[in-house]
């Protein structure tokens, strides 16, 4: 079981350093990325989603947002889910007419398969032991009731 939860931080810390990279440099340009304006100037002309600018800053904020809470290892489903989304987003509109292993300059789709796949196993496994999420759900768990001999004793006092 330990074994799981280690191979799990794993994914989730590559997937967050992967989806940081990316959305910081969608939103930011940090990274040598491309920044927002040009970003959306490929989300139009490239991947043909309008508007543009709406869609770069959704994708942005899904893979820098994303990248923050796969690492955090809060609300990690829902996270996976949507870059699950992205990466089937990418491909349907970018990479996929290229094939799996472009030998173009255009990418194929296999990194966003590998990174949607990835994402997906979070999602059915769940963040694993070493998670927020799994913190917040060991602190809210349902402690036993007190037994009604107690219960009395304490309103005696």
């Amino acid at each position: 079981m330990v074994l799981r939860d280690v191979a799990l931080v794993v994914v989730r810390g590559i997937l967050a350093w992967i989806f940081i990279y990316y959305g910081a440099g969608k939103l930011f340009g940090a990274f040598n990325g491309p920044g927002i304006h040009q970003t959306s100037i490929f989300f139009s002309t490239v991947a043909h989603l309008h508007p543009g600018g709406l869609f770069a800053v959704l994708g942005g904020v899904t893979e820098l947002g994303g990248g923050i809470v796969m690492i955090l290892g809060l609300g990690t489903r829902l996270a996976g889910l949507a870059l699950t989304g992205d990466m089937v987003m990418a491909m349907i509109t970018v990479t996929w007419a290229h094939g799996i292993n472009s030998q173009s300059l255009n990418p194929g789709y296999e990194l966003n398969l590998a990174l949607g796949a990835l994402a997906l196993v979070v999602v059915l496994l769940g963040p694993g032991r070493f998670s927020l999420d799994a913190l917040l759900a060991r602190g809210f768990a349902v402690r036993p009731r007190r037994s009604e001999s107690e219960a009395v004793d304490f309103l005696d006092r």
